[in-house]
C-alpha cells in the first residue's frame, strides 16, 4: 500500500482517514456490459450454492444484468439469533417418532389378510346374522323366512347387492385405518417423488380397474342397481347411455389413484409451464414488495433519484455493497434534512457511485464466504441434524452479524480447527464490507502471513517490524492527556502480570509521562522511555533542566516522588524498563516514533472512519513483543471505543491469537463494549492462555462462545459450565422376571425359555424431567467431528440461542 507522502512520516492522525492518496471520484457510474439477447438467467440463490475452497469469485454476490433486484427483492423474515435470514424457509412440522418400517408393513400385511379373511367368510355365509341388519330396513316380503334366509325376489337380491357393496366399501375404510395404509403410502411411494409416485399410482389404478370389470370388488353391479331404482330399468335400453355409465364407473375409479399420483402436476411440469429450477433446487421466494424500487426515496418525494437508482439496479451497474451503502447514506441523512438535498444532487450526478467509502472501492477484490450485506450477515455454516440441535435449527445456515458480534465472540480450539480460516476471515471479510458501505469500522491483528485478507482488501496495512510498512503503531493511542495514556500503556506492557499492581505501573508511567510532554510537547519514544524507565542519572538530568527553564514547577514534584520512590520495594519500574527493553530492539529502529514528524496509526480513527485496518504482529521472531503488542491493541481499543460519543458507527476488534492479551482490566473493558456500539472477538488455542482467575469472568463477558472440535475435557468443563443446564425428559426401562403360579404356565414359560434362551419378562417404564448440562464435557472433547464446532450466540437485545453443533464451511 503507497503512502501518504514520504517514506520517514508513516501512519495517521485520528482526524485524518490514513491511507493512499486517492483519485478523485469518478463522475458516472462504471460501465458494465449489457448482458447477451435472449432470457436472462434466473438467480441462484446464495443458499444453495456450493462452498468454495479456494479464492472465491464474485460468485456469492449478484452477477451483473439482472440478479440485484432479485437480491434485494428476496425476503429476510426475522429469526431466532444466527439464522442465515436470506431467503430462509421455516421448515415443516416435526413429525411425531413413527413406528418402524418393519413393523409398518407387518401391520398392514396383517390387516389386508385380516380383512380378506372377514370377506371370504362373508361371501361364503359362514357368518351368522350377517343379513338381520338389511331385513330390519326392508320389506319381510323381499327376503325367506329365517334369520339366515337368502331373498325371494328380484328387489331382494337388488337391495343384497348395494348391502354388500356398503360392507365392502367399510370393510376396505376399517383397513387402511387399522393397517396405517396412508404412511406406508407416504414413506415408500410418495417420498420417493416423481416420476415414481405417477408410475405407482398407475399400476395401482390398472389393477384395480381389472378387478372392477371382473367383478371381484363389487363396483358395477351394485351402480347399475341404483341407477335403474333411480330411473328406472329402461334406460338400460340405450346402449349409449350404458357406455356413458360405464365410462363415469371408469373415470370415479381413476380419479383418486390420479389424485394421489399428481397427474396433473408431471404433466404440467413436462409441458414446461411449472419447470423446476435447473440445479433442482427451490428459489427463495420473492418479496411481494418491490425493495428495487426505492419506496423510502419515493415516499420522501426524491422520485428522480429512486428512479436513477432503479435504472442501476436493473442494469447491473450497482452491486450489494452499493445497495447497502445508499440506504445507509439515506437512513442518516433522514436525521439531518439538510443533507436530503445534497445526498439526491449526488445519486442524480453519480448513480450507485455517490457517497463512496473514502478509498474509492466499492466491493473486495475476493470473497470467501456468503454475504449478505443488505443484513450485515455472513454465513459460515449450517446446522448439524443432531439430537443436540432443536429440530428448527437442524440444516439451517448459521449466520454472524453485527448484532451478535456487538456482545463480543471467544473462539477455543487447538492449532488446525479452522478457527482462522472458518470464522475469523469470514468475520473480517463481512466487516470490511460493512465499512465499504460505511457501517463499520475493523481492526484485524494477526500474526505475519496469517490469512485474514489480501493487502487491497484494507486501508491500513501496519506491519510492525517489517521496513517497508507505511504505517506505525501509536503506543499512546493517540492521546494527550498523560494519565491515560499511561493507564492504558501500563495495562499493555505489565497486565498479565499477576504479582503486579497495574494501577501502580500507571502512576509511574504517569510521572515520567506529564513532565517529559510538558518539556518537549510529545510523549517519548521507546529508547527515550526505557532510560526514564531505568532512571539513567543523564535522562533524568536532562527532563529536570527542561522542566525548570520552562517553569513547570507541577511537573517537577511529579519528577521528584518518582525519584523518592524508585528502587523501594514493590517499584514496578524495573518491570516496565524490561518490558519496554522487548521494544527497543533493531528490528522494531523507526517504529513506535513520537515527535512533530512523526505520524503513527492511532486506534481513534477507527470511532470517526468506517476504516479497515490489518496489523501483522512478527510472532516468530518475537514472540513477547508481539504478545505485548496485542495486549496494548486490546487495551486502547476497549479504553478508545468506551469513551467515543459518536456510537453509529460499530467498532470491531478481531484477535487471530489473544494468547496472554486478555487482563482483568480488558474483560472489563470488554464488558462494555456492547453499550457503546463495539465488540471484538477473540481466538484462544486453549482457555489455559487466559490466567486462570479470569476463566469465569471471560466467559461471562462475552455474548458469543465456541468450541472447536479437538478441545481438551478441561476447556470443555469450563464450556459446559458457562452454557447451564436443561430439563430434558428421559426414559428408564427396567426389566423384571415373570414368575407364573399355575402349573400349565410355567410350562409355557419353561418352554419359551428352552427355545429363545432367555427368561421371560416384563418391561416397566419410568419417565421422568431431570436437570442436565446441554453439552457435557467428554461430549465436547470427543463427540464434535472435525470441522465442525458448537457456537453458543447471543445479541446486544438480549435474545440468545442455545449451542448449536453447526458444520463450518466458512
Amino acid at each position: 500500500m503507497d503512502d501518504d507522502g514520504t517514506r520517514g512520516a508513516r501512519g495517521s492522525s485520528a482526524d485524518r482517514f490514513p491511507g493512499p492518496a486517492l483519485p478523485p471520484p469518478p463522475t458516472t457510474p462504471p460501465r458494465v456490459p449489457a448482458p447477451a439477447a435472449g432470457p436472462r438467467p434466473a438467480a441462484t440463490p446464495v443458499e444453495q450454492r456450493p462452498t468454495r475452497t479456494g479464492p472465491a469469485s464474485q460468485a456469492e454476490q449478484p452477477l451483473p444484468g439482472a440478479p440485484v433486484d432479485v437480491w434485494l427483492r428476496t425476503p429476510r423474515p426475522p429469526q431466532e439469533p444466527g439464522v442465515w435470514r436470506y431467503g430462509y424457509t421455516p421448515p415443516p412440522p416435526e413429525e411425531p417418532e413413527g413406528v418402524s418400517n418393519r413393523s409398518l408393513l407387518v401391520g398392514a400385511l396383517i390387516s389386508l389378510l385380516s380383512a380378506l379373511l372377514l370377506w371370504s367368510l362373508w361371501r361364503n355365509g359362514y357368518l351368522p346374522y350377517r343379513l338381520v341388519p338389511l331385513k330390519l330396513f326392508t320389506p319381510g316380503e323381499w327376503w325367506n323366512p329365517g334369520t339366515s334366509g337368502g331373498p325371494r325376489t328380484i328387489e331382494g337380491s337388488d337391495a343384497l347387492t348395494v348391502y354388500e357393496a356398503i360392507l365392502f366399501g367399510l370393510l376396505a375404510y376399517g383397513c387402511g385405518r387399522i393397517g396405517n395404509f396412508s404412511e406406508l403410502f407416504r414413506r415408500h411411494v410418495a417420498d420417493r417423488g416423481q416420476p415414481f409416485l405417477a408410475l405407482a399410482a398407475a399400476a395401482a389404478a390398472g389393477l384395480t380397474q381389472l378387478l372392477v370389470w371382473k367383478e371381484a370388488l363389487p363396483v358395477v353391479r351394485p351402480v347399475l342397481v341404483l341407477v335403474a331404482s333411480v330411473a328406472g330399468g329402461e334406460i338400460y335400453q340405450s346402449q349409449t347411455v350404458v357406455n356413458i355409465i360405464y365410462a363415469v364407473i371408469a373415470a370415479a375409479v381413476l380419479y383418486p389413484f390420479a389424485r394421489l399420483g399428481r397427474w396433473r402436476e408431471l404433466i404440467a411440469a413436462r409441458r414446461g409451464t411449472a419447470a423446476p429450477a435447473p440445479d433442482g433446487t427451490a428459489v427463495p421466494p420473492v418479496a411481494a414488495t418491490s425493495a428495487d424500487q426505492w419506496p423510502e426515496l419515493r415516499t420522501a418525494g426524491w422520485t428522480d433519484a429512486a428512479d436513477t437508482l432503479t435504472a442501476e439496479v436493473r442494469t447491473g451497474r450497482m452491486n450489494d455493497v452499493d445497495v447497502a451503502r445508499l440506504r445507509h447514506a439515506w437512513a442518516l441523512a433522514t436525521r439531518r434534512p439538510d443533507r436530503l438535498a445534497p445526498l439526491a444532487e449526488a445519486v442524480l450526478r453519480t448513480g450507485g457511485a455517490a457517497v463512496l467509502h473514502p478509498s474509492g472501492h466499492r466491493d473486495l477484490p475476493r470473497r470467501g464466504a456468503r454475504h449478505d450485506v443488505l443484513t450485515g450477515q455472513v454465513r459460515i455454516g449450517r446446522c448439524a441434524d443432531d439430537p443436540h440441535n432443536p429440530y428448527v435449527r437442524r440444516g439451517t445456515g448459521l449466520a454472524l452479524d453485527p448484532a451478535l458480534l456487538g456482545t463480543s465472540l471467544l473462539a477455543v480450539g487447538p492449532p488446525g480447527a479452522g478457527k482462522t480460516a472458518r470464522l475469523i476471515r469470514p468475520v473480517v471479510e463481512a466487516l470490511a464490507l460493512r465499512a465499504l458501505a460505511g457501517q463499520a469500522a475493523v481492526l484485524a491483528v494477526g500474526g505475519a502471513g496469517a490469512p485474514l485478507g489480501p493487502d487491497d482488501a484494507f486501508d491500513v496495512v501496519v506491519r510492525v517490524g517489517h521496513p517497508g510498512s507505511a504505517h506505525d503503531i501509536d503506543l499512546y493511542g493517540g492521546t494527550t492527556d498523560p494519565d491515560e495514556a499511561a493507564a492504558v500503556l501500563a495495562e499493555g506492557l505489565v497486565g498479565d502480570v499477576g504479582s503486579l499492581d497495574s494501577r501502580r505501573a500507571a502512576t509511574v508511567l504517569a510521572q515520567l509521562l506529564g513532565p517529559y510532554r510538558a518539556a518537549h510537547g510529545h510523549f517519548p519514544s521507546v529508547p527515550e522511555l526505557r532510560e526514564l524507565l531505568d532512571g539513567t542519572p543523564a535522562a533524568l538530568a536532562g527532563l529536570r533542566t527542561s522542566l525548570e527553564a520552562a517553569g513547570h514547577h507541577t511537573m517537577l514534584r511529579e519528577l521528584d516522588a518518582r525519584s523518592r520512590q524508585a528502587g523501594g520495594p514493590g517499584d514496578p519500574a524495573p518491570a516496565l524498563a524490561d518490558r519496554v527493553a522487548l521494544l527497543d530492539r533493531p528490528a522494531f529502529t523507526g517504529f513506535f516514533a513520537t515527535g512533530p514528524d512523526a505520524r503513527p496509526f492511532s486506534l481513534r480513527a477507527l470511532g470517526q472512519h468506517p476504516l479497515r485496518v490489518r496489523v501483522d504482529l512478527p510472532e516468530r521472531g518475537h514472540a513477547e513483543a508481539s504478545r505485548l503488542l496485542t495486549r496494548l491493541l486490546l487495551a486502547q481499543f476497549t479504553a478508545i471505543t468506551a469513551a467515543r460519543t459518536d456510537t453509529t458507527l460499530f467498532a470491531c476488534l478481531v484477535l487471530d491469537d489473544a494468547t496472554h492479551a486478555v487482563t482483568a482490566e480488558t474483560v472489563r473493558g470488554i464488558r462494555r463494549l456492547r453499550s457503546v456500539n463495539a465488540g471484538a472477538v477473540l481466538a484462544l488455542r486453549t482457555v489455559d492462555d487466559v490466567p486462570e482467575t479470569l476463566h469465569t469472568p471471560l466467559l461471562g463477558a462475552v455474548g458469543c462462545t465456541a468450541a472447536f472440535s479437538g478441545i481438551t475435557t478441561w476447556d470443555g468443563k469450563r464450556f459446559a459450565e458457562a452454557w447451564g443446564k436443561e430439563w430434558v425428559e428421559t426414559r428408564e426401562v427396567a426389566q423384571h422376571t415373570v414368575f407364573a403360579d399355575q402349573p400349565f404356565t410355567r410350562a409355557l414359560h419353561a418352554l419359551r425359555k428352552l427355545v429363545t434362551g432367555k427368561a421371560v419378562t416384563t418391561d416397566a417404564v419410568t419417565v421422568r424431567q431431570v436437570e442436565r448440562e446441554r453439552w457435557s464435557a467428554s461430549e465436547l472433547a470427543y463427540a464434535v467431528p472435525a470441522g465442525h464446532a458448537v457456537i453458543r450466540l447471543a445479541t446486544v437485545d438480549g435474545e440468545h440461542a442455545p449451542p448449536l453443533l453447526v458444520h463450518l464451511d466458512g
